[in-house]
């Protein structure tokens, strides 16, 4: 059975993920900050308690990489989907500070390499060799022509240089590394006035997933598959 895992899969995009994944009989290896606190995903996990497994992982913690490789072990990871992300508020020029800007980079930016660090083993020995990264097209400088947004666009801007690195790195392990843009998603981030749901962006992203392959590692691709300007 193919092994995926989801970090931040207790809300949003990342319990989309798990919705559409499960009915495929997938096993799931799910990260929240918060069991407890993640009704939804234990829902599932009752209902399908076969296929799904919940690790509580803060990424603001500097040991959560080295734990989560601890409990996975040396299972394979076919394919790993670093979706937690965190946004912030007062982000225009003049309200731009020091910590809530640290406190964006580490779980965005830094969290997701050092995970991928910590279980790369378990991605090389696995069938389907696949990394996914969800960034934002909020992270393409070339598409920057409204300004603002200082905290998160560098956050991912920063992630979408990461992926392009690992993609280099890793392509003769025969690992597909790539950067996802979900589009503007009705979520606690997006907004109520965001114009797709997360069904449309989960199921767009998941057509990607199965279609791409080492020939496109290193790409920039929208839910839709389309290549994004960096």
């Amino acid at each position: 059975m193919t092994n995926i895992l989801i970090t931040g899969a207790n809300r949003g995009l990342g319990l989309g993920f798990v919705k559409k994944y499960i009915e495929k009989k997938i096993h799931l290896i799910c990260t929240t900050r918060d069991i407890s606190g993640s009704k939804e995903l234990l829902a599932y996990k009752e209902k399908y308690p076969d296929n799904m497994e919940i690790f509580e992982l803060d990424l603001l913690k500097d040991n959560a990489p080295l734990t989560l490789a601890n409990f996975i072990k040396d299972r394979p990871i076919d394919i790993l989907i670093n979706n937690a992300g965190v946004g912030s508020s007062n982000q225009h020029f003049q309200a731009v500070s020091l910590n809530p800007w640290l406190e964006v980079l580490k779980v965005n930016l830094i969290a997701p390499l050092m995970i991928t660090q910590a279980i790369i083993k378990n991605v090389k020995v696995s069938s389907a060799k696949k990394i996914y990264f969800l960034s934002s097209q909020l992270g393409s400088i070339e598409d920057n022509n409204s300004g603002g947004m200082y905290i998160y666009r560098s956050s991912k801007s920063g992630l979408n240089q990461v992926v392009k690195s690992l993609s280099i790195d890793l392509k003769a392990y025969g690992i597909t590394v790539v950067s996802l843009h979900p589009g503007w998603v009705k979520t606690d981030m997006g907004g109520a006035n965001a114009p797709v749901s997360i069904d449309e962006s989960v199921e767009g992203m998941i057509r990607v997933i199965e279609t791409t392959d080492i020939a496109d590692t290193g790409k920039f691709l929208n839910f839709h598959g389309r290549e994004l300007p960096w």
